[in-house]
């Protein structure tokens, strides 16, 4: 699509033409050549109203805001009366051309069954999570229950600029077949990129790769390099209740503090999405938190889930299952304190997290700046009959600071318990870390520089706000400053020591407390020590540097202040406005007849598919070797350490990182001794999102994992990926499969036989044919775009999708 800048009064043509081109608009009048092309755009879009064409009006008037809407907020900063150069106009006309393709997509979108006011008679009872799945369910039956296997129509798709290189790749191993929106793909740059490194050999590629899909994609909402962390300003200006996001990172959950089903899924998983616009599940369980009372003041969301955390431990309750947060305690709790539990859900081993919305979340969402960001909230709650998995009550009174001991985020232990330990450095950031929190160790620094305290000169100490905005906030406030006399650097938005793997590493034997989420071994820099607390306990002390009670403190702070500075008061729920609460729609009978005419059946679950569409790559389905035990909670960073992922590195390269820093060994047994098999406890595979941990197993030469328990996302990254993994829990098992022992796999026969026994296992059809394939890349070179479709549902075959190469970027099919 070409546009036409070569001048001041071609540009009105250009737009005319765009508007042509884009939504076969042809109109009977000019567009005054007056004024620049912004000025040019605000008076053809009152055009266009007039003509009744209000969709197109409304994306020129997105595009004028974004415009003239400073860089601190995401925009370009433009000024509308001054004249534009060459370069200016330029990317201006990109914009116009992007926001009218949006709605190109969204008019290819069939449009989702009118929710209902009451559930009816004949509907199960259903929680939070499973209503938003059987909204976003392509059949549309208004209703689904734990088990079920279906296909999913997705709202947003995520990425970092990390991730983002990985699902390039992907994108382009699968015939490069275009996107399904590109008004609903976020792509931050967080992980790794910082001011410091952005012409380094090792980041620069990855920058390339995010302003490309920009490029190619038309993208509408991309801010490019540190912005914000992947998920803050996601969370405060795009995440909607009721939606249903897929995101490339393990803390994808943390937009269920708006009420969002947000799940965090590997690469592929995420790329498969992207470009058909859905996505598979089996339908989990949901447990219930219902939280009581009210937290002491200045205690936020990261002490209430490290609370949990205590209670509760990691991968026990929530393994596999989505965590619904509720509870009449909830009035008491902002969004930034739900987001920071919604975060840290991936910690807890759910599936994802999730607040059911009230007034707080209304109030939230109605504030924010664009109406296309909260004009489609559609408010759902789950039924007083449905039925959990498992229920809890945390008392929220009892809430206390607490501090996460290094290497695991549930040994948890009040602050006292461990105060007076000696630190070297003070971290406040990461993508847990709110706008509240930042606020509020801000006022706790303050309290104790008004008490006298002083820093001492030793140690490090750096602040990394979430997002531009909240940083632009905290200087117009003064804030930044505080924490600038308090002795700490106040860095770019961006990971930071969270990942440990940029810019910001923590030193061998160096011992940290920080607000992250992630407290693992090398976490925060290889043979660094990080324990994790709230970021008031971080602030407090930071002072000593020494972990300190912040009690004292957060006993001075004028909470009146606070609650001026974060816009809010201190009132119950019940003097908001609430939502209006809907429920799940579903197709008339009519509707589910003609898809079921046309080849697509909605209403049948399994999987059925034919020998001639079965891979030519025919795969040995007996598996010979020799057993390798491992522990509990092998986590991804242990599996593709940091300084293994930047760039694009093959599996093989990976494979040589696998475990070196906790089981240096493990490599060498693999290739020398023929120990090709793990056999490991439960919850293998915990962590971050990081698809690579599944390439580094495949490329050290490792055939098959066989565990307790494998958490969420890393279950699904193996058969995505070619790899098979086997869930067995028969103890008989475990004290056949010594290390060292022989063992054989019968894939065909589902059967595993080590010490003179077998034992049975089972897979779901869908893993199997992943594996089988080889991969869903694989898979989608047969299949195309009804990979899903055939793989999720009984449907006539149709032929393999064959000759898909990769086209030129202007030749993509949108």
């Amino acid at each position: 699509m070409g546009v036409d800048n070569t001048s001041k009064a071609g540009n009105g043509k250009g737009l005319i033409q765009l508007l042509k081109e884009a939504r076969g608009i042809e109109l009977s009048f000019d567009v005054p050549p007056t004024g620049n092309i912004l000025s040019q755009i605000r008076e053809l879009s009152k055009l266009l109203l007039a003509e009744h064409h209000t969709r197109e009006a409304e994306a020129l008037d997105q595009v004028h805001q974004h415009c003239i809407t400073s860089p601190q907020f995401g925009g370009l900063g433009l000024e509308a009366t001054k004249e534009l150069n060459d370069t200016e106009t330029t990317e201006v006309l990109f914009f116009v051309s992007a926001y009218l393709d949006a709605l190109n997509y969204q008019d290819r979108i069939a449009a989702p069954p009118p929710v209902l006011d009451k559930r009816p008679p004949s509907r199960r009872a259903m929680t939070l999570p499973e209503k938003i799945l059987a909204a976003h369910d392509v059949a549309r039956t208004g209703s689904v229950k734990p088990g079920d296997v279906i296909r999913l129509d997705v709202d947003w798709v995520m990425a970092s600029e990390l991730s983002w290189a990985g699902m390039e790749k992907t994108y382009e191993s699968l015939g490069a077949p275009g996107i399904f929106r590109n008004d609903r793909l976020w792509i931050a740059g967080d992980h790794v990129v910082d001011p410091r490194n952005v012409s380094t050999p090792r980041i620069k590629p990855l920058i390339e790769s995010c302003e490309r899909a920009r490029r190619v994609f038309k993208l509408t909402e991309y801010q490019g390099m540190n912005y914000t962390i992947m998920h803050t300003e996601f969370c405060r200006e795009r995440a909607q209740p009721g939606m249903l996001v897929i995101g490339s990172d393990s803390h994808t959950c943390s937009a269920g503090s708006v009420s969002s089903l947000a799940i965090g899924l590997g690469v592929a998983d995420v790329t498969l999405p992207l470009v058909t616009g859905q996505t598979w599940i089996k339908v989990p369980e949901t447990v219930q938190i219902r939280f009581i009372n009210r937290p002491r003041p200045g205690l936020g969301g990261k002490d209430v889930i490290l609370y949990i955390l205590k209670t509760l431990k990691r991968n026990t309750v929530a393994s596999d299952r989505v965590v619904e947060y509720g509870g009449p305690g909830m009035q008491y709790l902002s969004c930034d304190a739900r987001f920071a539990f919604c975060n840290m859900t991936t910690e807890f081993g759910g599936v994802s997290g999730i607040c059911v919305p009230d007034a707080t979340t209304k109030a939230f969402v109605d504030k924010r700046k664009h109406p296309k960001h909260k004009k489609q909230a559609v408010y759902y709650r789950p039924d007083e009959d449905a039925q959990y998995a498992e229920s809890y009550t945390i008392d929220l009174h009892n809430v206390e600071p607490f501090v996460a001991r290094y290497p695991s985020p549930d040994d948890v232990v009040p602050v006292g318990d461990v105060a007076g330990t000696h630190l070297d450095g003070c971290f406040i950031g990461a993508c847990t870390t709110t706008h509240e929190d930042l606020v509020l160790a801000a006022l706790t620094l303050e309290a104790g520089l008004r008490k006298g305290w002083k820093p001492v000169p030793r140690g490090i100490r750096k602040v990394v706000p979430g997002s531009r905005p909240i940083l632009h906030e905290l200087e117009e406030l003064g804030l930044a400053d505080i924490f600038r006399e308090a002795g700490f650097e106040v860095g770019v938005p961006g990971c930071s020591y969270c990942v440990g793997m940029s810019a910001d590493q923590a030193g061998k034997g160096e011992v940290w407390l920080s607000s992250q989420n992630r407290n693992f071994e090398n976490r925060m820099g290889p043979g660094a020590i990080g324990s994790i607390a709230s970021a008031v306990t971080v602030a407090a002390s930071a002072f000593s540097m020494t972990i300190t009670d912040p009690t004292e403190l957060l006993d001075s702070i004028d909470l009146d202040r606070l609650a001026g500075i974060l816009g809010r008061e201190q009132r119950d729920i019940a003097s908001g406005v609430q939502p209006q609460y809907v429920e799940p729609g579903e197709l008339a009978k009519n509707e589910t007849t003609a898809r079921r005419a046309a080849g697509d059946d909605p209403s049948t679950t399994g999987l059925v598919v034919s020998p001639e569409e079965a891979s030519p790559e025919k795969r040995t389905t007996i598996i010979q070797g020799k057993v390798q035990t491992l522990g509990d909670f092998i986590d991804t960073d242990a599996l593709a350490p940091a300084e293994a992922l930047v760039g694009n590195p093959s599996p093989e390269q990976i494979g040589k990182f696998c475990l070196c820093h906790t089981h240096p060994d493990f490599g060498r047994r693999v290739k020398e001794d023929g120990l090709n098999i793990v056999v490991a406890g439960k919850a293998f595979g915990v962590g971050s999102s990081r698809e690579n941990a599944v390439a580094a197993l495949q490329g050290a030469g490792v055939q098959c994992v066989i565990a307790r328990s494998f958490a969420f996302i890393f279950s699904r990254n193996m058969p995505n990926l070619g790899f098979l993994g086997i869930v067995m829990q028969d103890d008989e098992f475990y004290r056949a499969a010594e290390d060292g022992a022989e063992i054989q796999i019968d894939v065909d026969a589902k059967v595993v036989r080590v010490g003179g026994k077998e034992f049975g296992f089972s897979l779901s059809e869908l893993e199997l044919q992943l594996w089988r394939q080889g991969g869903m890349s694989k898979a989608f070179a047969l299949w195309g775009k009804d990979l899903l479709q055939r793989m999720t549902r009984q449907v006539k075959p149709s032929k393999p999708v064959a000759g898909m190469e990769r086209k030129a970027d202007d030749q993509l099919d949108w």
